[in-house]
């Protein structure tokens, strides 16, 4: 293929290859000429052009197929219009030529056509450069019209449209002749022509003025003609042409030329409504020739017809837009609904044709109301909609009053009012439906009255309107859930009064029951005590029934209704009503048959249909009880449940003999009652009606080929039947389009009505399957059928098979003994039954064994296979796959294909061939590859069928089946690979573009052949490249074809490609193509667009965002239709499609794909995005007033070219959003907070203001989140205060994400204050609206979360500001205390639980936060006085917060107690369900208990952190009255508590109460921590255990603690597990705190026994006394029952995890081996020294034979941390574990069991070891480099000085020791000497002279040598200065400790050495400092011993004159200069030890 790409064509290559490939050649060459010749330079190709003229005519006679004739045209027409124009004319002429030509076979046609398009391309190019050819061209073309095909026509028409394109208005003279040709096509027989004949007119309109002015109603009258047995393509194509044109009429300003020749009229509104209208009811039988039949009242026009004129309407609108349809609306309504009086019976002359209207009218409105207008407008034309249906309720109501003069006309009245309140009442409530929330100011407007409007229209006499009403309820409380409740007590109310009007009985029960339906939308619910009215008032209704005859029947109905209605509320509201429920269901069927055999004999007809209706609504309800409340179906239940069964299946069998008793009446309801009883068996196991199985078989048989059975419903049963990838090759109505809802009524066939709502009133409860539309149930006859297809499924696997093998035998009878129509519709029926059970079975992994079964289903699915219609073909394909599935044997299978294979090579006809070809493709669907040898003769046959041309049904259906095939075989397709895709790529280029439908099946082709080279594709092989670059081409050839289809296919192939191969495929043109796609009309391709554009974002976001821009800046034509990508990106493209488009599954795709941009691309483009969602959040209606300047002068300076003028005739407008729908709002505002999140992820600038503006200095194309705060809050402010609720929650939500990041940035231009301060008016003006009292409970829940994080962010400082905020939680928790009853009765009891909780929730973190801060402040200041003056100037005081709060605080902490309780009560496993209260806790009843838990573990976690504080700030002991809150003395605890505890009313004792407090936040505590759910929150984990922090912070608890052992004990073993299951510090910190507080707790009890025992036996002997402490006399701990072994596990548990050399088992040895000791993490080091606290405080909870038996392991832990963590840090400081472990150590060593007789010898040899291992850590070979001497020599002097003599003294240990202190004497580094010298003063002045005698003996020696070695060689730097101080306090401690007789030695040794420093007065000047500093030290030193020591002294300085000399110099010169420096000295001396100085007191 590279050959290909040359300017010039490579006519060697070209002729070397075959044919095929010369066409892959040729149309590759074309591709890349087309990019070559824009990019080359023109005298680069004025040279060449000749010979590539040449080569391109010459090409135009190798007959090109459709794709390459269209390339070749554009290439042709781009040459001329970059190079020289003077070879067009002979061009232009060899083409004329080619068409005049008189050669008509077929090989020449391609030429021909070819010649056409070149002519269209030329002139569309290079339009009036061509000056008057075009007349003779025209000419020409239309003359070669009239001899020409379908193919020529179609290529014509379109030829002409480029032609008028490319002349504009020059082409006036040939107008009227192309109008000509054009009308003639127009209705022409190739659907096709049809579609070209429309485009062209489309173009032609744009300057032909006669089209909207003269001609108009005649072009009108040939578009009617034309959707004449249309097809949908046409039904677009035609209706988009009629309805520009008529807009045209409209909007035209008539340009004065045409006014001077001609006069035109105006055309008026009213005319070209009046004109549509005449299309929609008269069809396109015109105005004259009608009347004749219309007297006769026989035409009917045909649906298509209706269809295409309403799909004209919608176009006329849209083209005439929003703006006008607000003004116009009242005109427009009025006629749209006229469409559907009376006055024009035509519409709805049957009930079929009424149906089917008022669909086409609700679309259009839909499509216009809904599809075009903004938000405001809707809601004025919601006011239009409400006034329509007053004035035709007002001419009902006259009609009624005076009914009784003349009913007959009342009657006639009623049906003519009846569909037009219908359209109306729907669409009412669509639009309240679509505006939410929004719609609140509508239904709050009392002039408007919808809601008394629409309620008084519920008892319309007409069942249609009764339904429509209580629909348009329905969707009012699903769209303002506040009103479902109002509105249901108001209809139950009507319901209760009228209970004697047979319209208002029905009319209000189909409204309650709506309203019950609504209820599952609403997530607030509604009370529950409505569910007792309801079932109340549907038995009053049950058992009133049979008193008024005229009433039987609608009281009946209504009855069942409410009661089906009520089980859609779910188990929660029916488990109380089930008794009676049950009871009523068994009521009403007869006990025995016997009784059934004397109802037949009895009743009439009347009585008949009552009970056949009672019985029908009784199955009916059952059903919606089985269908919804699934968890209430007990065995037990299900015992009264199946009783009646039985019976009905009785009913059943005798239907058809009451039938023929009682005659007509009781046909539709015996119709119901089937339906009924087949769907709740459906819905039932078979299992529960085993015994009727084979009656209910027979009767399904019976109903399937019933004689009365006329219409063949097939487009709806076999959908189901076919699988969903097979519908494609069919109708494309089965596929999902934007018109669908209209669509479906061609689709059903003509006799058959579209699904309404009057068929089925009981599905108006239930959810409509297509997303949020009214319920379209079908008419009881077919969906009877659709019921019984499935029911037969299931019973026939179930029961034997000789019965199976009767039934199926009478079904193939039955369809032979028919004839005509009716045989086709039986064999319908028996198909899909057949296809349903094989269905079930295949489904249920079930067999079909028998022979003699296969054989008659075999005859079935055979007979179907070559049925005339194509989706029975499709059904029994599929079963034929099905039959092979299920009997599962390799010789049948290939026995079914083998048939198949045969019938292929045989037939001619393409029924069999296409029905057989598709079965192939089924079995290997079902049956993987089949076998390689016939994977190679159905490829083989396949191959021969795709290629017949004569039949495009056989091409399409074989490639559908070779697609399936390829799909199936996988890899072993790979050897077919190559010749498929050369056989797909030659039809591509060969099919006629007129054959759409085989495209598309080619299109699935190459898609699962992508599919199956997968990533293949990416090798750079030959062949692979080959196969690669044939994928590619086949794109380009999809990409190109006119059908829109085939281009969805084209972009998923590439989707594919770009998955496997992304390198190879090109992104900026499949970008293009996806934008200019992105408005697409077709809802398949959008789709296909939108899941490609999908897949790029997640690997090339920003690419693909860029070349999109590209895209719309370089492209002039209008690419984008509505897209307007140029000025919002691709992302504002998205958005604005997102708020137009209405498909579920295109809206989801949008979302993720702008998830996707945003999550990769937000932060770089932060200013946009933010400005994207700052548009859509300022554009709602309310805020038209606040948008930006700035956007306002960028579109000033887009006005200067002209592509923006011609798209801005409603751009008058500050906004690239107008109006956008409140779900686009809310969807933006989430991307506010993901783009918040996304920052958070990014550089730390976004949240730094200082940082950001900084690096905005740098580069100002920087950008940072902080920067746009403003906008931030201002987009939650907006968001927070819209009408819309959801939007609401949504902006609160954003408030909080910005509150809780932007809390802590300091503002750098005031420090001390918070960036967020200055938005505090904002953040208070947004919370207020949500605490009025309408306001919905969960928005006031979000608010009050919101509060609290406010309060608790500290960005407030003053107190006054913060009340405001705080206000609003006062307020709302006064409307809380009145508790869960008087709260609002508009919602479930719940949602008022929500409500509290949520305020108590934020009380708390309120109050936790105060008390944090209160208790921060405290310790940073111990002196009260400074809080008092900060109190007085206004700021807040830390206590500020916590005086706010205490003045509530009685009254929280009552209601907190009261949730707490609530809260336990809840958690209870359900065994102990009947202890519970009866009536349910203090925030929530029983009945909602359900619902409420969930609101209670949202909140529980900080109520209960709450809650510990308030009981520890108590004290746990009564209150004193000035406290502030004199009701905390008598606490008031809700009384279940002590429930079963006593009779009367005890008052507790404060002991009680504060007993069960503290085992209620205990209990609740452990019940959480013992196990944690995996979706446990971080939050709620930390606030569980900062509460048990808080408990055991006082003494009270403590105790309770420390006296109960086992309660102990089991909170630390779930302490344990805690620590086990969750990994982070936090919690593993918290955790560990509490261990220690339960271990203090332990202690305390332990010393509190002593001491009262010794108290007790004060005079009794020592040695009596009993010992406390776990271990008692023998020291065993038994795990399980001991504290200290529990606490031991848990500390291991950390230690080992942080530690793993700990573990001997790891190490391999227990003394453990030498590893390199390491630096933890800082978290890693808190959570170790943790664990060493607690293992210090153990012994101390033991008694003396217990800290021996756990003493080994403490002492090993904790010297083991000391070894692995000692390492060497800088400066000589130790790491934060090792000085853990000192500290440790220190705790251990100096416990009193140490010195305790039972345990001292024990302890002293034990001590020894660990000091033996502390030694041994030296290792002589040298292993222990790393460690750090100095925190070793620490632990020794450690061991020193706090253990008792006799562990250290003994001779061995004590050398060793020496020997170290020596060893690390002679370390060179400086740090290690100062902290000897510092280890040694303290072992020095120790006061027992047998531990330090041996010390001083050992190492005086060497110090001295120190001191004389620095002496002489003078120090140099600070740290030897530091050195030689130390070294001298040693000495001088010497002196001190040292005996008198000694001690003049030792001072006449010190004296020469300080004397040496001191300096004279001129050498002090001199001096460096450290020398200044030396002199400064030695001259204090000395100051301070001669008078100590003054003989001593004396004597020295009489020996030595010398010395004295140098000493009186200094002192003399020095008098002043002492004076001064001495303090400085001491400050700087202590400074630079500060950090060693602590050290050492830290641990000695």
């Amino acid at each position: 293929m590279e050959l290909a790409h040359s300017l010039l064509l490579n006519e060697e290559a070209y002729n070397q290859l075959g044919e095929v490939q010369k066409a892959e050649f040729i149309f590759d060459w074309l591709r890349y000429l087309e990019k070559l010749l824009v990019a080359t330079s023109r005298s680069d190709i004025r040279e060449k052009q000749k010979t590539l003229v040449e080569q391109l005519l010459s090409l135009l006679n190798s007959s090109p197929g459709p794709p390459t004739r269209k390339l070749l045209a554009k290439n042709l027409a781009l040459l001329y219009s970059i190079g020289d124009t003077f070879s067009v004319y002979e061009t232009i002429d060899k083409c004329n030529d080619l068409i005049r030509s008189k050669d008509d076979s077929p090989s020449y046609l391609p030429t021909k056509l070819a010649a056409v398009v070149c002519l269209g391309s030329l002139y569309k190019k290079l339009g009036r450069i061509l000056g008057n050819t075009f007349t003779d061209t025209v000419g020409n073309i239309l003359k070669a019209m009239k001899s020409a095909e379908s193919q020529g026509r179609y290529e014509i028409m379109l030829s002409l449209q480029n032609i008028l394109n490319g002349l504009g208005a020059a082409a006036a003279p040939c107008h009227r002749d192309v109008y000509k040709a054009a009308r003639s096509c127009l209705t022409d027989r190739s659907m096709a022509v049809r579609c070209a004949a429309a485009k062209c007119l489309l173009e032609l309109q744009n300057e032909a003025v006669f089209m909207w002015s003269t001609d108009l109603d005649s072009v009108a009258t040939l578009c009617f003609k034309s959707f004449e047995g249309s097809n949908y393509d046409v039904r677009i194509s035609v209706s988009k042409l009629l309805g520009t044109v008529l807009a045209k009429a409209i909007i035209s300003k008539h340009p004065g030329a045409a006014a001077s020749r001609q006069s035109i009229r105006r055309v008026s509104l009213e005319e070209v409504l009046e004109l549509l209208g005449t299309g929609f009811l008269r069809g396109s039988s015109g105005f004259l020739r009608a009347s004749g039949d219309m007297l006769k009242g026989t035409s009917s026009v045909s649906r298509d017809v209706r269809v295409g004129v309403t799909q004209a309407y919608v176009v006329f609108i849209s083209t005439l837009g929003g703006a006008w349809l607000e003004k116009n609306f009242a005109a427009f309504l009025s006629h749209i609904l006229s469409l559907v009086s009376q006055s024009h019976p035509k519409a709805t002359q049957t009930q079929i044709d009424a149906v089917c209207s008022r669909r086409c009218v609700s679309f259009i409105l839909r499509a216009t109301v809904g599809g075009l207008l903004g938000e405001k407008a809707q809601i004025a034309a919601a006011k239009d909609i409400c006034q329509a249906i007053w004035k035709l309720k007002k001419v009902m109501d006259a009609v009624m009053s005076d009914g009784n003069l003349e009913t007959r006309l009342g009657s006639a009245d009623v049906a003519a009012s009846q569909h037009m309140l219908v359209c109306a009442l729907q669409e009412l409530g669509n639009l309240i439906h679509s505006l939410g929330t929004t719609a609140a100011p509508l239904l709050q407007d009392s002039s408007a009255g919808i809601l008394d409007n629409v309620i008084s229209v519920t008892v319309h006499p007409s069942i249609s309107v009764r339904l429509a009403a209580a629909w348009c309820l329905h969707c009012i409380a699903v769209a303002l859930p506040s009103y479902l409740t109002p509105l249901l007590d108001r209809c139950l109310e009507r319901l209760t009064v009228l209970k004697s009007s047979p319209e208002a009985v029905t009319g209000f029960s189909f409204a309650v029951a709506a309203l019950l339906g609504a209820v599952k939308h609403c997530p607030l619910g509604i009370p529950h005590g409505k569910g007792k009215i309801i079932m109340a008032l549907a038995e009053d209704l049950l058992c009133s029934a049979a008193q008024n005859s005229r009433l039987s029947a609608q009281r009946t109905q209504a009855g069942w209704l409410l009661i089906a209605a009520l089980m859609t509320l779910g188990p929660a509201f029916v488990s109380h009503h089930l008794a009676r429920v049950l009871l009523l269901w068994r009521c009403v069927f007869p006990v025995s048959p016997k009784d059934l055999e004397t109802e037949k004999s009895r009743g009439d007809s009347f009585t008949w249909q009552v009970t056949l209706e009672g019985r029908a609504g009784a199955l009916c309800a059952i059903k919606s009880f089985v269908a919804h409340c699934g968890d209430l179906l007990t065995k037990e239940v299900m015992q009264h449940l199946l009783p009646p069964l039985p019976c009905a299946v009785d009913l059943l069998t005798q239907l058809s003999s009451i039938l023929k008793t009682y005659g007509s009446p009781l046909k539709t309801p015996s119709v119901v009652y089937r339906q009924r009883l087949y769907e709740l068996l459906i819905l039932l196991s078979p299992e529960t009606y085993e015994g009727n199985l084979s009656a209910i078989l027979r009767e399904l048989a019976a109903d399937l080929t019933a004689p009365d059975v006329q219409v063949a419903a097939s487009s709806f049963l076999l959908p189901p039947l076919c699988h969903q990838d097979d519908l494609l090759i069919l109708s494309p109505l089965l596929q999902e389009t934007d018109h669908r809802f209209i669509e479906e009524q061609l689709l059903l066939g003509s006799g058959i009505a579209c699904g309404s709502l009057e068929y089925d009133p009981y599905s108006i409860y239930e959810k409509d399957v297509e997303g949020d539309s009214v319920p379209k149930p079908l008419p009881p006859m077919l969906s009877v059928t659709s019921s019984a297809v499935k029911l037969f499924g299931v019973v026939c696997a179930h029961v034997g098979e000789a019965q199976r093998l009767l039934v199926l035998e009478q079904l193939l009878d039955s369809i032979k003994h028919t004839k005509g129509a009716r045989q086709q519709v039986v064999q319908l029926h028996v198909v899909c039954s057949v296809s349903s059970f094989l269905k079930y079975v295949a489904g249920s992994k079930g067999h079909l064994s028998p022979e003699e079964v296969r054989r008659p289903v075999l005859a079935l699915v055979m007979g179907a296979l070559e049925s005339p219609s194509p989706l029975l073909r499709c059904a029994a394909a599929e079963a034929w796959a099905r039959l092979a599935q299920v009997v599962d044997d390799g010789a049948f299978t290939a026995a079914l294909a083998q048939v198949s294979f045969d019938k292929l090579k045989s037939a001619r006809d393409a029924v069999t061939r296409t029905g057989h070809s598709l079965a192939l493709g089924s079995l290997h669907r079902y049956l993987g590859g089949i076998s390689s040898q016939h994977l190679n003769s159905c490829v083989g046959i396949l191959y021969t069928l795709s290629q017949d041309s004569t039949s495009p049904d056989v091409q399409t259906w074989a490639l559908h089946s070779l697609s399936l095939i390829i799909d199936s075989a996988g890899p072993l397709y790979y050897i077919h690979a190559e010749p498929t895709l050369s056989l797909i790529m030659m039809l591509l280029l060969n099919v006629p573009p007129t054959h759409a439908e085989v495209h598309q099946s080619l299109g699935r082709c190459l898609n699962a052949l992508i599919t199956t080279l997968g990533p293949e594709l990416q090798g750079n092989s030959a062949s692979v490249s080959t196969l690669r670059s044939s994928c590619l081409l086949g794109c380009a050839v999809m990409q190109d074809n006119p059908d829109c289809l085939v281009q969805a296919q084209a972009i998923s192939c590439l989707q594919q490609l770009h998955m496997f191969a992304p390198r190879h495929v090109n992104l900026s043109s499949l970008v293009s193509c996806l934008c200019v796609n992105l408005c697409s009309p077709y809802l398949l391709l959008r789709r296909a667009v939108l899941a490609c554009l999908r897949q790029l974002v997640q690997r090339e976001a920003a690419e693909v965002s860029e070349h999109a821009v590209m895209l719309a800046k370089n492209s002039r034509e209008e690419l984008t239709l509505d897209a307007n990508i140029r000025e919002v990106g691709l992302e504002g493209a998205l958005l604005t499609l997102l708020d137009k488009e209405t498909d579920q599954k295109l809206c989801h795709d949008i979302k993720e794909t702008l998830n996707h941009m945003l999550t990769s691309m937000a932060v770089d483009k932060l200013s946009f995005w933010l400005k994207l969602c700052k548009d859509v959040l300022a554009a709602s209606a309310d805020f038209a007033t606040v948008t930006c300047v700035d956007t306002m002068q960028e579109e000033e300076g887009d006005k200067g070219d002209d592509a923006s003028v011609l798209t801005s005739r409603n751009d008058g407008r500050p906004h690239p959003f107008t109006n956008p729908r409140w779900a686009t709002r809310v969807f933006t505002a989430e991307c506010v907070c993901r783009i918040i999140n996304q920052c958070e992820n990014a550089h730390s600038a976004h949240f730094d203001v200082a940082l950001a503006q900084e690096m905005k200095k740098k580069d100002s194309r920087s950008d940072f989140l902080v920067l746009h705060l403003a906008d931030l809050i201002r987009m939650a402010f907006m968001a927070a205060t819209d009408h819309s609720d959801q939007l609401r929650l949504s902006g609160l939500e954003t408030l909080l994400v910005v509150i809780r990041r932007f809390a802590t940035i300091p503002e750098p231009e005031f420090p001390g204050h918070v960036i967020l301060e200055q938005y505090q008016a904002n953040v208070g003006a947004a919370l207020r609206p949500a605490f009025t009292s309408e306001t919905p409970p969960d928005v006031t829940a979000k608010a009050c979360q919101v509060c609290s994080a406010w309060i608790a962010s500290g960005v407030v400082s003053d107190l006054n500001d913060i009340r405001r905020v705080h206000q609003l939680l006062v307020a709302s928790l006064t409307k809380i205390q009145v508790g869960k009853e008087a709260l609002s009765h508009l919602y479930n009891e719940s949602a008022s639980t929500m409500e509290i909780l949520a305020v108590l929730k934020a009380w708390a973190e309120v109050y936790i936060i105060a008390v944090e801060r209160h208790k921060n402040h405290r310790q940073s200041l111990k002196t009260p006085a400074c809080s008092e003056e900060s109190v007085g100037n206004g700021s807040i005081s830390p206590d500020g917060l916590l005086e706010l709060v205490h003045a509530d605080l009685g009254t929280l902490s009552r209601l907190w107690l009261a949730a707490l309780q609530d809260f336990a009560l809840l958690t209870l496993p359900s065994e102990f369900a009947s202890q519970l209260p009866v009536e349910g806790g203090a925030f929530y009843t029983a009945e909602t208990s359900e619902n409420a838990k969930l609101h209670y573990y949202n909140s529980w976690a900080l109520i209960l952190h709450a809650t510990a504080l308030w009981l520890t700030s108590t004290g746990f002991v009564v209150a004193d009255p000035d406290e502030g809150a004199p009701n905390l003395s008598r606490p008031v605890t809700p009384t279940s508590m002590c429930q079963g505890s006593s009779s009367g009313p005890i008052v507790k004792s404060p002991e009680d109460v504060y007993t069960e407090r503290f085992h209620l936040i205990l209990g609740i505590s452990v019940k959480f921590l013992c196990s944690l759910r995996s979706d446990a929150t971080m939050e709620s984990i930390t606030a569980c255990l900062h509460a048990l922090q808080a408990l055991l912070d006082v003494p009270w608890p403590r105790s309770k603690i420390g006296s109960d052992q086992d309660l102990g004990i089991e909170l630390l073993n779930v302490l344990h597990r805690v620590i086990l299951t969750r990994e982070s510090p936090s919690i593993q910190l918290a955790s560990l705190e509490v261990v220690r507080q339960i271990i203090c707790a332990a202690q305390e009890h332990v010393k509190e026994k002593r001491r009262s025992a010794e108290v007790d036996d004060g005079a009794a002997e020592k040695e009596t006394l009993p010992e406390f402490g776990e271990g008692k006399d023998t020291g065993g701990l038994v795990p399980g029952k001991s504290l200290v072994f529990a606490t031991l596990e848990l500390c291991v548990c950390i230690l080992v995890r942080q530690l793993p050399g700990l573990n001997p088992k790891l190490t391999g040895s227990p003394g453990g081996k030498a590893t390199k000791p390491q630096m933890l993490s800082e978290d890693g080091s808190r959570l170790v020294s943790a664990a060493l606290v607690i293992l210090s405080e153990l012994p101390a909870v033991c008694s003396p034979e217990g800290s021996i038996s756990i003493l080994p392991t403490i002492l090993y832990l904790t010297t083991g941390v000391l070894r692995e963590t000692a390492v060497k840090l800088p400066g000589g400081q130790l790491s934060s574990t090792a000085a853990a472990s000192l500290q440790a150590l220190k705790g251990i060593l100096s416990s009193p069991m140490a010195r305790a007789e039972k345990s001292h010898t024990a302890w002293t040899g034990l001590l020894r070891s660990a000091l033996t291992t502390i030694l041994d850590c030296w290792d002589p070979d040298g292993t222990h480099q790393e460690l750090d001497e100095v925190s070793l020599l620490t632990a020794i002097t450690v061991f020193i000085l706090s253990t008792s003599p006799e562990v250290t003294t003994i001779p061995c240990l004590q050398k060793r020791c020496i020997e170290k202190f020596k060893a690390t004497l002679e370390i060179k580094d400086p740090m290690v000497q100062i902290k000897t010298y510092q280890l040694l003063l303290s072992i020095f002045q120790y006061p027992n002279p047998a531990v330090s005698y041996p010390y001083i003996y050992s190492l005086v020696s060497s110090i001295m040598q120190k001191l004389q070695e620095i002496d002489r060689r003078k120090p140099e730097d600070t740290t030897e200065l530091q050195i030689f101080q130390e070294g001298i306090k040693v000495l001088e401690a010497l002196v001190a400790v040292a005996e008198e007789q000694h001690r003049s030695q030792l001072v006449a040794c010190l004296l020469p050495i300080l004397i040496s420093f001191v300096l004279d007065e001129n050498a002090l000047g001199s001096a460096t400092s450290v020398m200044r500093n030396l002199h400064d030290f030695a001259l204090q030193n000395l100051m301070q011993i001669g008078p100590q020591y003054s003989s001593v002294f004396k004597s020295v300085m009489a020996s030595s004159p010398a010395l004295k000399a140098r000493l009186e110099a200094a002192i003399k010169g020095n008098q002043e200069t002492v004076k001064v420096k001495t303090p400085t000295s001491k400050h700087t001396k202590n400074s630079g030890k500060s950090s060693s100085i602590q050290l050492k007191t830290s641990f000695l």
